[in-house]
């Protein structure tokens, strides 16, 4: 009896394993037969029962067809029955996806981000007056923040206006502004706030709040 064992090692590898073993035997089942009725007739009886399987896709457009591609799928494309949707190509579902073409953004200043340049290309747009000016500063001014927290150390504004300038594409030039970024202390001042308030609540849910004295031996 213990020879007579079937394991799942031994076994035949599922084509669609959402159908089950059995439902695989009965289509190997419908390949041996020698007749083309009585394959045809074992074939509507498996998709009446695939059908039965999924109830929830009944609503689904062309459920049958898909069904019926599904079955020759499982056949591996030798089950000899007329089908009333065009047959599947084994060429077609063996056909290798093209490749997708991601965008590809190698920046030269990383701690900057890919943002920024699509903000300075933005600002290059605009007409000339104050609101241009309001957002080109704001952008140095980020790109400054951007800077201290790639590097902790001070930075010139000099070095920000440098790489503006470059990232521009030379369209933007306050090389010779008298006008002042905003200062380190200030630009960080806001993560500080908002990490000292993370480290609070952290703290008060750690609070032990049993109040029952331990018992001492």
């Amino acid at each position: 009896m213990i020879d007579d064992l079937e394991y799942n090692t031994e076994r035949e590898h599922l084509i669609i394993p959402e159908y089950g073993r059995h439902m695989q035997k009965m289509i190997n089942h419908a390949k041996t037969r020698e007749t083309k009725e009585e394959r045809e007739k074992l074939a509507k009886s498996i998709i009446a029962v695939m059908g039965n399987l999924q109830p929830h896709l009944r609503d689904v457009p062309d459920f049958q067809h898909k069904l019926w591609d599904q079955l020759f799928i499982m056949a591996n494309f030798e089950l000899d029955v007329d089908s009333p949707y065009p047959k599947p190509s084994k060429d077609e579902l063996e056909e290798r996806p093209e490749p997708l073409n991601y965008p590809q953004n190698f920046p030269k200043y990383r701690f900057y981000g890919n943002n920024i340049k699509t903000m300075i290309d933005v600002a290059n747009t605009w007409e000339e007056g104050d609101l241009k000016e309001a957002l080109i500063y704001t952008i140095a001014n980020h790109m400054k923040k951007c800077f201290l927290n790639w590097n902790k150390d001070t930075v010139e504004d000099a070095v920000i206006y440098n790489h503006l300038y470059e990232l521009s594409g030379g369209k933007i030039n306050l090389k010779n502004s008298e006008e002042d970024l905003s200062d380190a202390t200030s630009l960080m001042r806001s993560k500080n706030k908002f990490s000292n308030n993370n480290n609070t609540k952290k703290g008060h849910h750690k609070k032990n709040t049993n109040n029952r004295q331990r018992k001492r031996y």
